[in-house]
């Protein structure tokens, strides 16, 4: 066994699991479900219970969805965590159902655009008090507060990140609420480790949950991920994890038995961090399918790319296939070619540059004309 050192993190209890000061690694997944469709989701979470998972995350984007979680929670004794994507206010819907809130400081916006952020944290705060929750400020690449992105060069990505977060720790701790993690992700494992070191050295007695955005199909999604734990975990930081993996609901238990797998293999020493994500190669970024997806042929379009796309291997090139139009444009942005799923058409762009929207039966088509200009432009 190898002896590492964690952080010194605060304790944080997430119904019958506890992260922080010294406890084990929980591992979550999410369910990728209708969180409506209550049978489904049921039995997404009893898989995912069953797979091992320390806490199960259920997407939360309605009054529907907040009235299904409440039937959902009577059929399961799973700790449950809820995502409150962009509507802060159903936190007193779903409060009393759950286990843990979790919030991302740049949906914050889509809502009262004139009510200050501070206010809605702090409903959300008194409302897991009230009802015994924990919190989970989540903070995305992709959808990054636009109060602190304005402030940084566009080049820079990590900074704004680390900003928001701080400042939802200082304002949370203004408050006397101490029951929260944090999470920063990316799609890229290297900003991964980066993004959390900087958090960590700040703040070393805050929770931290980990996982690579967006890591994809496997078994590309389980190195990118591997790489990055075995970084953060190594050096002690890192209280509870996530592996994303783009695949069906059947085999959403992957993504335990990959999260322990990696946590085992840290603690007795088989890293594999030389292994690392070919950097001159095409690179498919793929979201791990979750209740906001519009149309379930996604799995199958994001396999479909892959396949598709391996004529291009050794080109320097990133493809991002994204579910749902929550997170899809912002996403993309990054990525030389991105498609965002909608629940007919699939938007194709290039960079941040929209190119149309395409039919499920054409976008492969039209996406290989675009990769083959971006090839015949770099190798011209």
């Amino acid at each position: 066994m190898v002896n590492i050192t964690r952080n010194p993190t605060r304790e944080v209890r997430i119904g019958s699991v506890s992260i922080g000061n010294g406890h084990r690694i929980a591992v979550q997944s999410m369910t990728a479900t209708k969180t409506s469709d209550i049978d489904a989701t049921v039995a997404l979470v009893h898989l995912l219970e069953q797979a091992g998972a320390d806490v199960v995350r259920i997407a939360v984007d309605s009054k529907k969805d907040a009235e299904a979680l409440a039937e959902i929670r009577k059929q399961t004794a799973a700790n449950l965590s809820v995502d409150l994507q962009e509507n802060y206010r159903l936190v007193s819907q779903v409060a009393p159902h759950v286990d843990k809130v979790r919030y991302n400081p740049g949906h914050l916006y889509h809502h009262e655009k004139d009510k200050p952020w501070q206010e809605k944290v702090e409903l959300i705060a008194a409302t897991a008090r009230d009802h015994d929750c924990a919190i989970r400020v989540g903070v995305n690449c992709g959808s990054v507060d636009p109060a602190q992105k304005e402030k940084f060069d566009p080049a820079d990505s990590i900074t704004p990140m680390l900003e928001s977060a701080w400042d939802h720790c200082r304002y949370l701790d203004s408050i006397q609420f101490e029951r929260f993690c944090v999470s920063l992700k990316d799609s890229d494992p290297a900003k991964v480790v980066e993004v959390n070191q900087r958090f960590a050295d700040r703040r070393p007695d805050i929770p931290l949950h980990l996982g690579v955005t967006e890591a994809g199909l496997p078994p590309e999604g389980v190195i990118k991920t591997r790489i990055a734990f075995e970084q953060l975990i190594g050096r002690g930081i890192g209280d509870t994890v996530r592996v994303s993996l783009t695949v069906p609901n059947s085999e959403k238990g992957q993504e335990i038995q990959a999260g322990r797998e990696i946590l085992q293999d840290i603690h007795e020493g088989r890293v594999r961090s030389v292994v690392s994500l070919n950097e001159n190669g095409i690179n498919i970024i793929s979201c791990p399918s979750c209740s906001r997806v519009e149309n379930e042929a996604f799995v199958e379009l994001a396999q479909n790319v892959k396949q598709m796309t391996a004529y291009a291997a050794e080109h320097a090139i990133t493809i991002a296939v994204m579910g749902c139009r929550v997170n899809g444009p912002g996403e993309t942005d990054d990525a030389d070619l991105g498609l965002w799923c909608g629940p007919n058409y699939v938007n194709l762009k290039k960079g941040t540059t929209a190119l149309g929207a395409f039919g499920y039966d054409e976008i492969l088509v039209r996406l290989k004309q675009e990769l083959d200009l971006l090839i015949a432009d770099s190798t011209g």
